[in-house]
């Protein structure tokens, strides 16, 4: 199981980590074939300035886009499909599960873009939907890594699946929360010790995650933080190990109610009688027609780190206080 970083963390640009880890890999593997639907990114211009004969721009057209990849693997090559979230999920729906799933064909969809990082765009952009989508899909390996450490481990990790994979990449810089070099084989990362409450999460919310931890730490409240940057097939005895001695468990997601971290969480304590109390926060059923920044939506639908620190406090006080009474 990975650690988390003890020293300041640096700050990377978390599309640039995969991509230049996929470079490597490129290079060193004439089978690794890049596909992308228009989408730019500096690591993904050096690829294709670098190594054309390994790049293919498909166009607005992510159906298209799954089939060709199907083909080039059923080809002897190893494609990685490139492109933002919703559109790969959503259109790319069927092909997905018919010519990537059914076949297992060694596939990696790299959907960038996930839950709202384009806020401002509109429910047409958001993916609150994909993670329930994707875990769904037999045969498919999910991940949903939350910084760049995580994420260029996650290109290496694909590159070894046997099957087709489905890996959520954040956009934009943000800091590490994982030391380097690490083992990221398990699909699970404690971040944080504590007994009182264990906060789940995964991907960008992990961050807010660590910063809500924090917060309840200094208002006396002891709140673990456990990483699933592999949600599909999921770790669920390292998960059940970090819950040994937990009193509470919280989950922490940036998607629908519905299919995602939260009922993962719920149906593993439920199939093995945890008994565990448990609160997740997420964000509604039903599209967002609320328009501003990421953090602003956060804050609209109570996933920013304060009100979530605020809300566990609220939810553990009372027992706590019957505890001391």
């Amino acid at each position: 199981m990975p650690s988390a970083t003890t020293t300041p963390p640096p700050v990377t640009d978390i599309r640039d980590a995969f991509f230049g880890e996929l470079h490597r890999l490129a290079q060193n593997d004439r089978r690794v074939m890049v596909l992308t639907d228009d989408q730019s990114a500096f690591a993904l211009d050096r690829m294709r300035t670098e190594l054309p004969a390994q790049y293919i721009n498909i166009g607005i057209a992510e159906q298209n886009l799954i089939n060709v990849a199907a083909g080039l693997a059923l080809g002897g090559l190893r494609p990685f499909v490139c492109g933002i979230s919703n559109f790969l999920s959503l259109r790319g729906c069927e092909q997905i599960s018919v010519n990537l799933c059914a076949m297992n064909l060694p596939v990696t969809i790299v959907a960038s873009g996930g839950g709202l990082t384009y806020a401002s765009d509109g429910p047409t952009h958001h993916s609150v939907q994909d993670v329930a989508i994707m875990r769904s899909m037999p045969n498919l390996t999910v991940f949903n890594p939350p910084d760049a450490t995580a994420t260029a481990a996650c290109a290496a990790l694909c590159r070894e699946c046997e099957g087709p994979a489905y890996v959520r990449i954040e956009k934009g810089v943000m800091p590490s929360l994982y030391a380097a070099p690490a083992d990221f084989s398990s699909g699970v990362g404690r971040l944080r010790p504590g007994s009182e409450v264990l906060l789940i999460s995964t991907g960008f919310l992990t961050h807010a995650a660590v910063h809500a931890a924090t917060l309840l730490e200094a208002s006396g409240i002891e709140c673990g933080v456990l990483d699933l940057y592999r949600l599909k097939p999921v770790n669920a005895e390292a998960i059940l190990e970090q819950l040994k001695g937990v009193g509470r468990v919280a989950v922490l997601e940036e998607q629908t109610p519905i299919g995602g971290v939260g009922s993962l969480v719920c149906e593993l304590l439920a199939e093995q009688g945890a008994g565990i109390p448990l609160r997740r926060f997420h964000l509604p059923d039903g599209p967002c027609y609320r328009y501003g920044s990421r953090e602003w939506l956060h804050r609209q639908f109570g996933l920013d780190a304060a009100t979530v620190a605020g809300d566990i406090a609220r939810w553990i006080g009372p027992a706590k206080l019957r505890a001391t009474a």
